[in-house]
């Protein structure tokens, strides 16, 4: 298994790295966010995703996320997040350029393969997989867990945040293939706001011409604080969906 192996990066944000050694070659990617780059692959139980593609043919990266990792309290990213627009309000486009830099650099190197492609992420991790699929053809699946589909509807945000939800991000979405998880009365990103997200994604790919979009929200009881929780068998489902686009049985 791969983790800590110096892999240069091409940016300022590292490479996390969970799966089979870079030696082996070109493989599928899945791209998941949650923290910062390796506590989203190796911190329990944020980790989960990752953990359930071990033994399989494919390695899942991660980059740190703003305002995560040493030095930071989790708790208080969106907080800084809003902050950090107000004061600079291309902060995020230039996070998502880097991690495509990112992307960029491990499909050249030989690493990924770049027809087999799929970010995720859990909450904001969600909303981070979502822009970044907006933004690049190549990502044709993209997994989300209570992913956060509003960042102006967020409790600590209190300022204009222009052009961020997802919902403006519809037209570069309508060819993706999208399956979200969120409990039934999530409180922290809001299970209404998932819904029309995705409702709207939905109506937009059909009239598109996808007579079936295949958009999907899996909506189940909610668990935790806020009820924002994921439990074990949601992140094993979401997997198998995964392995499934990339035709991998095991």
């Amino acid at each position: 298994m791969a983790k800590d192996n110096g892999l240069p990066s091409p940016t300022d944000l590292s490479i996390s790295i969970r799966g089979p050694l870079l030696t082996e070659g070109t493989l599928p990617a899945f791209f998941y966010f949650a923290l910062s780059g390796e506590d989203s692959l190796y911190l329990d139980p944020y980790n989960q995703p990752a953990a359930f593609l071990d033994g399989s043919p494919i390695r899942c990266y991660s980059f740190t996320l703003p305002f995560h990792g040493p030095g930071y309290d989790n708790h208080q990213a969106i907080q800084l997040w809003s902050q950090e627009i107000k004061n600079n309000p291309g902060f995020l486009e230039v996070f998502f350029q880097k991690c495509l830099k990112n992307i960029d650099f491990l499909i050249q190197q030989g690493y990924v393969d770049k027809g087999k492609i799929a970010v995720g992420g859990l909450s904001r991790g969600g909303f981070v997989a979502t822009h970044l699929a907006a933004r690049d053809s190549r990502i044709q699946y993209v997994l989300g867990y209570a992913p956060m589909t509003k960042l102006s509807a967020m409790d600590e945000v209190h300022e204009m945040i222009p052009d961020l939800d997802l919902k403006d991000l519809i037209p570069q979405l309508v060819n993706k293939q999208v399956r979200f998880y969120i409990g039934n009365r999530d409180l922290r990103v809001s299970t209404q706001a998932c819904f029309e997200f995705v409702d709207q994604l939905a109506d937009a790919s059909y009239r598109h011409g996808h007579r079936s979009p295949p958009i999907e929200l899996m909506i189940s009881p909610s668990v935790g604080f806020k009820g924002h929780g994921t439990l074990p068998h949601l992140f094993q489902d979401g997997i198998n969906w995964i392995k499934c686009k990339f035709n991998i049985i095991n």
